[in-house]
């Protein structure tokens, strides 16, 4: 909290900007208000592309993010409501670092400076905790399935935290913490089968000898596995299952968005390397000058203006503190975090895309993690100030590496570095006094106090800041500034890009245009989103991109009748108005307007847009969302957003084309029967009716693709965790029947140690 409170002091909207800004808050107002109103929204089709929630990192299958949902739409002020949601997070997270030190042996005051340090190293806090709200949440709960998954290996408690935050963190609908999580428990594996007391090499080895050369022996090299096997491995067997159970139940997450992924952006299952956001070694452990500028490509070129590969600034130094020759006899106990870091470190490096995941600075929050963990359990095991000058000098030239490295990719800031550098070994020479006179918990404290000076000037050292949207946080003051728009679907032409800095204010354009999900802060029903996956075929023919940004051709796109159907492509979409940005098309309002259409007046908004409206008046809500139907008498009975029901007559055979994204999961039925569908531009739903149809019901339903897989297998997932609780809670109880020594709990305490 008083990390928080350093980084809030030097800009108060630190964690409101960028993609909690434009995605996440403003899709945490809509979720809610659908579901206030009796709704799952699994997809609005007046969203077109952005529309499909099953595929958006919305968190639909996780309960503490449909928490946050339905609390959204009470909260007026968003960068509030998103600050205390991500502190909370970031609390959970420092706690799972905690945990993780301390399963590994860590003392308590070294396990609270990683759990500490780690929401505001450098990638976390400027990115995970800033902006990207799902790596965040999906981080903290991929901690503490760590530290849970060691405590179920080694029989300290059960399989339900497992699975609950395996489940948690592949729920959040981001694939980075599943995938970290899946490494994560490949280091656990390998870790506990090397710290084992009976190592597995050797009775295994005695298999293959046997296997080999003397059949004879195969029946004692079997026995010799034995206790190991019961030792190590039917542990370890239990936790894959239980992560396989997490897997299983958490499917559903993830089935939509592969069956989908040919219509989409993601489309693409290759591996490629380009230097895009890979972090060459040199940078990455670069890890404890507070000035560090990274030198990567990325978005702002080469040196990076922000401090992404910072971790802390005692990691580095630290090393000179450890008693190695101790540490060395123990090194077993550092295979599983030695393993996480070195995976993360190799990560980090490229390849730039694998398949969906891409931009492997991403990984950096868990490279801290990794190094953090094993520092601090080296601290808090074999910590020592014996020969306390030479290991002074020894972390002076840890820091002039740091310092040369640091001045190499940054050389414009060089007195910048060289005063981080004289902090870093004051603070250093600061802690071993403490530790020498007041004992190593006040050294502790310490290196967590100097944490929070180094937060604050960090993020003062980069404003303004060059991530923020800086879309207006207060919902009530953005409705009201906003123009007043009389329903209907609404389709916004512009460009984010032409916005300069003094644009983005309520005052500017934000009173009068909507970039990414801001429609959804007012309220107001637009095509517009922001979606990281997008439609491959609607976004090619509307030159639409993530953002909702398009290209200048899109008003005559928009205007221009498509071929099969004859009608444009307004008509299709149902749009009732079209907002033009004045900066992207100046003279618009100044031609005359598309054939049944107006130019209609909005005091006050002249000088940002120009605005097109139906001659009519909306057609979005007369006959459904049947957008055109050719050779076809068919009249809309009734609608939702994942269905559509319709009367259709046609004496010749027609076709009714619907105003819907053809995403994979539709099926259609004319009186009960399957009937194939198509799509008309690759993008909008259409039905061919047969020849003679008279009254017949046509029914087009969406359901997620993979869904009826994907309970089925989280059924299968919640009965396997049934039956691990179940095998654990008789092994307590065997347990404890064998040791004779009447100290049995009863079954209330063996629950709550299975949930501990």
């Amino acid at each position: 909290m008083l990390g928080y409170a350093a980084v809030l002091l030097a800009n108060v909207r630190h964690f409101y900007t960028d993609d909690t800004e434009s995605q996440y808050a403003p899709m945490w107002v809509m979720l809610g208000r659908a579901m206030r109103d009796g709704r799952f929204p699994v997809m609005v089709p007046e969203q077109w592309m952005s529309g499909n929630y099953t595929m958006e990192e919305a968190g639909l299958f996780n309960p503490p993010q449909l928490l946050i949902d339905l609390i959204a739409p009470s909260v007026p002020n968003l960068a509030v409501y998103a600050t205390i949601v991500k502190l909370l997070f970031s609390i959970l997270a420092g706690l799972g670092v905690y945990r993780v030190c301390l399963v590994y042996g860590a003392k308590p005051h070294w396990a609270a400076v990683a759990g500490v340090a780690f929401p505001f190293t450098g990638f976390f806090l400027f990115f995970d905790t800033a902006s990207w709200m799902t790596a965040l949440t999906g981080t903290a709960y991929m901690l503490h399935a760590w530290a849970s998954s060691v405590r179920y290996v080694r029989g300290k408690s059960g399989p339900i935290p497992v699975f609950v935050f395996l489940y948690l963190a592949i729920s959040v609908q981001y694939i980075f913490p599943a995938v970290e999580s899946v490494l994560m428990l490949l280091a656990v594996a390998v870790g506990e089968m090397v710290v084992a007391e009976r190592p597995f090499w050797k009775p295994l080895g005695g298999i293959v000898s046997a296997l080999v050369r003397q059949w004879s022996r195969l029946g004692a090299a079997v026995r010799e596995l034995a206790p190991w096997w019961h030792a190590v491995g039917k542990p370890l067997l239990r936790l894959v299952v239980a992560a396989g159970c997490a897997g299983l139940a958490g499917l559903l997450t993830f089935l939509p968005s592969m069956l989908s992924a040919k219509v989409s952006w993601r489309g693409t299952s290759q591996i490629n390397n380009d230097q895009f956001l890979t972090v060459p070694w040199s940078e990455s452990l670069n890890a404890s000058l507070p000035s560090t500028m990274p030198a990567f490509s990325s978005w702002w070129g080469y040196v990076q203006p922000l401090p992404m590969t910072y971790i802390a600034w005692f990691l580095i130094p630290a090393l000179a503190f450890v008693d190695w020759r101790k540490a060395r006899e123990h090194w077993k106990e550092f295979v599983s975090i030695a393993l996480v870091a070195i995976m993360a470190l190799m990560w980090t490096a490229g390849p730039g895309t694998i398949g969906p995941l891409r931009w492997p600075a991403r990984v950096l929050p868990m490279l801290a993690i990794g190094l953090l963990v094993l520092v601090c359990v080296l601290l808090g095991r074999f910590a020592t100030v014996r020969g306390w000058r030479d290991r002074l000098i020894a972390a002076g030239v840890l820091v002039l590496a740091l310092w040369v490295r640091t001045f190499s990719a940054d050389p414009h800031d060089v007195l910048w570095h060289v005063l981080a550098a004289a902090v870093v070994l004051g603070l250093v020479a600061a802690c071993v006094w403490l530790a020498r006179t007041r004992g190593a918990a006040a050294a502790a404290l310490l290196t967590i106090a100097a944490m929070f000076p180094i937060a604050y000037y960090q993020v003062w050292n980069v404003q303004p800041n060059i991530m923020s949207w800086n879309l207006p946080a207060d919902r009530d003051e953005a409705k009201a500034a906003f123009p007043k728009f009389s329903g209907g679907t609404t389709i916004q032409l512009g460009d984010r890009g032409l916005l300069g800095p003094n644009d983005k204010s309520l005052d500017g354009a934000y009173g009068s245009l909507v970039f990414g999900n801001y429609a959804k802060d007012l309220e107001l029903n637009y095509v517009q989103g922001y979606t990281p996956n997008g439609h491959f075929y609607f976004g090619e023919m509307t030159c639409m991109r993530w953002d909702g940004s398009v290209c200048p051709d899109a008003y005559r796109r928009m205007f221009t009748p498509e071929p099969t159907t004859g009608r444009t492509l307004a008509d299709l979409m149902l749009i009732d108005r079209v907002v033009l940005q004045r900066a992207m098309f100046p003279d618009a309002d100044a031609q005359p307007a598309p054939q049944g259409w107006h130019w209609a007046s909005y005091p006050g908004h002249e000088k940002w847009i120009s605005v097109l409206e139906r001659d009519g008046g909306p057609i979005s809500t007369v006959n459904g969302r049947i957008a055109d139907a050719h050779n076809v008498t068919a009249t809309s009975v009734s609608e939702s957003n994942t269905s559509s029901s319709v009367r259709v007559s046609s004496e010749n055979g027609g076709r009714v084309v619907f105003a819907r994204l053809g995403w994979p999961g539709y099926r259609v039925t004319l009186d009960g029967k399957s009937i194939p569908f198509t799509t008309v531009a690759k993008s909008f739903v259409a039905v061919d009716i047969p020849a003679g149809t008279s009254n017949a019901d046509l029914e087009v339903t969406w359901r997620p693709p993979g869904w009826k897989i994907g309970i089925a297998t989280a059924a299968a997932g919640l009965i396997g965790l049934g039956v691990l609780q179940w095998l654990w809670i008789r092994s307590r109880r065997d347990d404890e029947d064998d040791s004779g020594d009447g100290s049995a709990e009863t079954p209330e305490r063996q629950l709550a140690g299975a949930v501990s």
